[in-house]
């Protein structure tokens, strides 16, 4: 057996054909926040028990919600459990960081963020998608990307690297060929008409061409480039229009839960479970549903 000390940079390219790229950098960053932990408290990252008092870390040191420090716990466990099945650690060490548990959310209640699901109105997102000036070639891809993620609910991650050859014509629509979270092959998802031709008008016009649909400028004088948008300058985007618009605390995801929720209203659960590729619809109405219940629901009851 090849020892645990054979293990010690948790290298999340070992998960490469396992996972898709925007998983494998999103465990990369979380292995690499552990390992910058684990260096300044002296511990080495390949034992478990290290895990364990880095889950005490953020749970106490940290303004982290439990979901995430979940999710970072599970991105360690993960690597670790992978490097086991190449032979760089033991299966009994694997075995070990698994038991690990994560926090309980009940626990930590107080760390859930009070704008951590925010309803967007279909009046809210038509608002948003018309604010970007399609008179400049900023304003002309800030609009393709707008109308394209509240028409498909993709991730931004999915969205942001998003390629022409993605895009295409399907029967009497058009479709964006996406391969999400823990998924293995591209599936198609809807694409409306006006999010294709918002894309089209903006791949017509951009000043340098690129197989990337979303491609990012760059300095002060906003000069094109052949490269793709990061996520984080997706994310800005979406929040710099919503708060152009007046809307407070807008994330990427608030669009996904925002075609999650119409379309479990308009066209059913399953539907809605489809095209956000979720396995289990639990997933969709836990997470992607938000309640259409009105404020004054209860009023006139006594």
């Amino acid at each position: 057996m090849i020892p645990k000390a054979a293990m010690t940079d948790l290298d999340a390219a070992l998960l490469a054909g396992q996972c898709a790229p925007s998983t494998i950098s999103m465990y990369q960053r979380d292995a690499a926040a552990y390992i910058a932990w684990c260096k300044s408290a002296g511990v080495a990252p390949v034992d478990s028990i290290s895990l364990a008092r880095w889950r005490t870390h953020l749970a106490t040191a940290t303004t982290m919600s439990p979901n995430t420090i979940n999710r970072m716990l599970s991105a360690v466990k993960r690597i670790v459990r992978e490097g086991a099945s190449q032979g760089f650690t033991t299966q009994e060490n694997a075995a070990q960081f698994k038991q690990v548990a994560g926090v309980r959310k009940v626990a930590m209640k107080e760390r859930t963020r009070p704008h951590n699901r925010v309803r967007i109105t279909p009046a809210d997102m038509r608002r948003m998608c018309d604010a970007p000036d399609t008179s400049t070639p900023v304003g002309l891809r800030d609009a393709a990307l707008l109308a394209t993620l509240a028409s498909t609910g993709a991730r931004i991650a999915s969205i942001a690297g998003l390629t022409i050859g993605q895009v295409a014509k399907q029967g009497r629509g058009y479709i964006v060929s996406i391969m999400g979270k823990n998924e293995s092959e591209y599936r198609p998802v809807p694409l409306t008409v006006e999010a294709h031709k918002a894309i089209m008008a903006w791949v017509a016009s951009r000043p340098a061409m690129s197989q990337h649909v979303f491609t990012s400028f760059s300095g002060r004088g906003n000069r094109a480039t052949t490269e793709p948008m990061s996520e984080v300058s997706a994310w800005r985007t979406v929040q710099r229009y919503a708060a152009q618009v007046g809307l407070a605390h807008i994330k990427p995801h608030d669009f996904r839960r925002f075609v999650g929720t119409q379309l479990a209203t308009r066209k059913g659960v399953h539907i809605a479970q489809q095209v956000l590729g979720h396995k289990d619809p639990r997933t969709t109405l836990q997470n992607y549903v938000l309640s259409d219940m009105a404020e004054d629901v209860t009023e006139g009851l006594y």
